[in-house]
C-alpha cells in the first residue's frame, strides 16, 4: 500500500555543493541572523558557531551547556531557546552554540528542528520537502 505526504515547501538545491544547504533566520528578541545551515540527520541537536549567538544578544555560557562527540573529538556548546525560522517555517525551539569562537559549522539536526518538520528528499532533482510536523495541509 503507497503512503502519501503533503509538503508546504519545496526547496531545491545544488547537488553538486557539499551537504544540502537551506536558508533560515534565527531570532531572540529584536536580533536577527540569517545563515545557511546543512540539515544534518546524524547530528543530534542544532549547533551554530558562537558568533551567531553573540550578534542575537545571547551570553553564550549562561545557556545549557552540552558536550558533543564526535569522530574527531568532542566540543563544547551552550543550548538557548530561540526562533528558528527555515524557508519560512518558524518555530521556537533550543538551539547550541559553540564555546569556541573557531567552531565554524551550522547545522539543523533531529532535536530541536527535524522533530518538528515533515522532511522529504528526493536528492537525484535536488529537491527537499519540508512542511510543519502538525501542518495539515
Amino acid at each position: 500500500m503507497a503512503e502519501t505526504l503533503t509538503f508546504s515547501k519545496v526547496y531545491l538545491y545544488d547537488t553538486r555543493a557539499p551537504g544540502i544547504s537551506v536558508e533560515a533566520v534565527l531570532k531572540s528578541g529584536d536580533k536577527v541572523i540569517l545563515c545557511d545551515p546543512k540539515i544534518d540527520t546524524g547530528a543530534d541537536n542544532c549547533i551554530f558557531e558562537r558568533g551567531h549567538g553573540e550578534a542575537l544578544g545571547l551570553d553564550i555560557e549562561s545557556g545549557t551547556p552540552q558536550r558533543f562527540g564526535t569522530a574527531v573529538g568532542s566540543f563544547l556548546a551552550y543550548g538557548h531557546v530561540i526562533t528558528l525560522s527555515v524557508l519560512g517555517i518558524e518555530i521556537t525551539t533550543t538551539v547550541y552554540f559553540a564555546a569556541d569562537e573557531s567552531f565554524s559549522r551550522n547545522v539543523l539536526g533531529r532535536q530541536g528542528w527535524l522533530d518538528h518538520m515533515r522532511l522529504g528528499l528526493v536528492d537525484y532533482d535536488g529537491k527537499l520537502y519540508l512542511s510543519a510536523y502538525n501542518d495539515t495541509e
